[in-house]
């Protein structure tokens, strides 16, 4: 089903649904995910987006894909993320946020300004810069957090990221693969639904 996300700016999503799941029906648990870099060709059509959100409605869980506004330096985009998770919030009980490469920075900095998260697994996630700085914003989630990186990857500045998240506690994994994790995305997917499911 295609949304369009409340904000004004032009965002529109796909709300993916668990099988047997009616448009009105109100959802138990619903996952928000932040696509890569609008400038990289980065949509809500994302491999690892759709892998992903097929996971999770195989175990009954809802996600929402969006694609971002235009372009603004990372600041509109995490807006997009903040009201892509107050529009989830209205029609789910509990709503988690996940993000692949810039959307993995995308959604640690929303969430460092969102109360109540079911939990932020960020893939990939790049360090990011001035008002996105994902380094800064681990120290602002209330919310469980996970950090999964590629041990190969050489596009994203995941490091301080990692190194971040192990002085905070948070959990961290390391996985055998580049920046674009080309033939893991089902492997990267059991990843994702597995730590929603443990919340």
């Amino acid at each position: 089903m295609t949304v369009a996300i409340p904000g004004g700016r032009d965002v529109r999503g796909t709300l993916d649904t668990p099988e047997g799941t009616n448009q009105n029906d109100r959802l138990d648990r619903l996952v928000v995910a932040c696509p890569p870099h609008p400038q990289d060709g980065g949509t809500r059509s994302d491999q690892r987006l759709t892998a992903v959100s097929d996971a999770l409605c195989e175990r009954g869980i809802a996600c929402l894909r969006f694609d971002y506004g235009a372009w603004d330096e990372g600041r509109g985009e995490q807006e997009d993320a903040k009201n892509a998770v107050e529009w989830a919030r209205e029609r789910a009980g509990q709503v988690g946020l996940f993000g692949f490469s810039f959307g993995a920075t995308m959604a640690l900095c929303a969430a460092s300004d969102i109360e109540g998260l079911w939990g932020v697994c960020a893939l990939a996630p790049d360090r990011g810069e001035g008002e996105s700085d994902a380094v800064a914003a681990l120290d602002g989630i209330d919310c469980p957090v996970t950090v999964l990186y590629a041990e190969r990857d050489t596009t994203a500045d995941w490091e301080p990221v990692v190194e971040r998240a192990r002085d905070l506690d948070i959990a961290v994994e390391g996985l055998s693969a580049d920046h674009f994790f080309l033939g893991q995305a089902g492997k990267v997917a059991v990843r994702v639904v597995a730590f929603f499911e443990e919340r």
